[in-house]
């Protein structure tokens, strides 16, 4: 299905090119052909288990092969990460099962400085019990929201935008409605009614036909005959990994891209189809960048680093392969329900203070998780135990960040501090792990150029 730059509401210009309602996928279909035709070589069943950084220079990473439970050091001039975001340290994401932040986890746990951590994007509209996103189009197609009193509430909160206004916005508008009893009751949860009926049948199969059988299939609802059940969930990871306009960390040979990664082009608060088009601008800045660094050769870094991390990998195996411990599923469940209560779309000083605490004892508890299998080999728990380690890091540089940041920025909602600070929060959150594995914090002025900052008409 072709791209098409398309009109939407009321005639007006689409904000970007988009295929129906599953961009993403087929810009991913289309990576992977084209990966192949060039004759990349893929590793579909390794695991990146560590990062090799030592005095500023990144020496490859260690990885496990799924199939085999061999560890294999891979050594490296230039490392790029493309891991994803990192919602699944949140109970309700619509993220994949694999965006577990580890990635991020890693480059930090291995000395990568990691930027706005706090900047959690919660998108409005997610399918109650999945967490499936209900993508941005339906609004944009025009998709109204009800509460249980058959109200279009926007009209209280942004009369001059509605069901278009910001994600953030109208996510704690939805949120709000909920925590006043004005949500739906589920088996599953509260939720408020998106509404797409009066589209049409015509116009929901031809526009927004994956979303038509994604309830279908997952809630046995059709959209045509039926209001979706939705609830705000977490979406996207603004912050991430410290790099440059070219991708480059300040370690030298690393390099990181996507939501993985921080180049703050999108702010505090991530626009709707901006990060399939981050992937693609800085995907190909990142290539054009190690390759200009790269020219002329020069040699493999000192391979003796790597060794010594496969080493302490090897040693952590060890450790993990004890049946009858602690089960690193029960501590992510616990994970995701703090930050989904403590650290979510409304924040207050004293619940992510309890969610320190909570998270610090989490990260005790994960000093004695066990697998129940020794094996190496197709072993998924023992991959879940080792990306959980870095799940907790990412978590805790979430919360501290979050509490730090006293104001109202972006996705950031501070219940005690409602409005935005320019004059002392004009700044990124810099998180480092210290020597004694703690996350240190610390500030960096942001670089304007062409536009100041501006407040929001809403």
């Amino acid at each position: 299905m072709p791209l098409q730059p398309v009109s939407r509401r009321h005639d007006r210009p689409a904000p970007a090119c988009f295929s129906a309602d599953i961009t993403g996928h087929v810009l991913l279909n289309t990576l992977y052909e084209r990966a192949v035709a060039k004759g990349v070589k893929i590793y579909p069943e390794w695991f990146v288990t560590s990062l090799c950084i030592e005095e500023g220079q990144c020496h490859g990473v260690v990885a496990l092969d799924i199939r085999t439970g061999e560890l294999i050091p891979v050594r490296a001039k230039a490392t790029f990460f493309g891991t994803g975001g990192y919602g699944r340290v949140y109970q309700h994401s619509t993220n994949a099962l694999i965006n577990t932040g580890s990635g991020i986890g890693m480059a930090y746990a291995a000395g990568a400085p990691l930027k706005d951590m706090e900047f959690v994007q919660f998108h409005p509209t997610c399918l109650i019990g999945t967490s499936i996103l209900m993508t941005e189009a339906c609004r944009g197609e025009g998709g109204y929201l009800f509460n249980n009193q058959g109200e279009r509430f926007m009209q209280r909160y942004v009369p001059t935008a509605m069901e278009l206004a910001p994600r953030d916005i109208v996510s704690r508008c939805i949120q709000t409605e909920i925590n006043e009893g004005r949500g739906f009751d589920h088996p599953l949860g509260k939720y408020i009614q998106l509404d797409l009926r009066h589209l049409g049948g015509k116009k929901i199969i031809e526009r927004l036909p994956g979303i038509r059988n994604i309830c279908i299939d997952f809630i046995g609802i059709d959209p045509i005959i039926e209001p979706i059940p939705i609830m705000p969930c977490q979406h996207y990871s603004m912050g991430g990994i410290d790099v440059d306009k070219r991708c480059a960390s300040d370690i030298r040979g690393f390099y990181a891209g996507g939501e993985c990664s921080c180049v703050s082009v999108h702010g505090g608060n991530r626009l709707g189809g901006n990060s399939l088009l981050d992937t693609i601008v800085f995907g190909k800045l990142a290539a054009q960048a190690i390759a200009e660094d790269l020219e002329g050769g020069g040699a493999l870094p000192d391979e003796k680093p790597l060794l010594k991390l496969k080493d302490e990998v090897e040693q952590k195996l060890g450790r993990l392969a004890t049946p009858g411990r602690g089960k690193a599923y029960r501590i992510q469940a616990e994970l995701g329900t703090v930050l989904d209560e403590k650290v979510g779309i409304f924040r207050t000083r004293k619940e992510m203070e309890q969610a320190l605490q909570k998270i610090a004892g989490l990260k005790e508890e994960y000093r004695n998780v066990g697998v129940s299998s020794t094996a190496r080999h197709m072993n998924f728990e023992l991959i879940n135990a080792l990306e959980l380690e870095y799940m907790l890091e990412v978590a805790h540089t979430i919360t501290l960040g979050a509490l730090l940041r006293e104001e109202s920025r972006g996705a950031h909602f501070r219940t005690d501090f409602k409005t935005r600070n320019d004059r002392d929060w004009l700044k990124h959150t810099i998180a480092k792990i210290g020597p004694n594995g703690e996350p240190v914090i610390s500030f960096k002025d942001v670089t304007i150029t062409r536009y100041q900052p501006m407040e929001r008409k809403y």
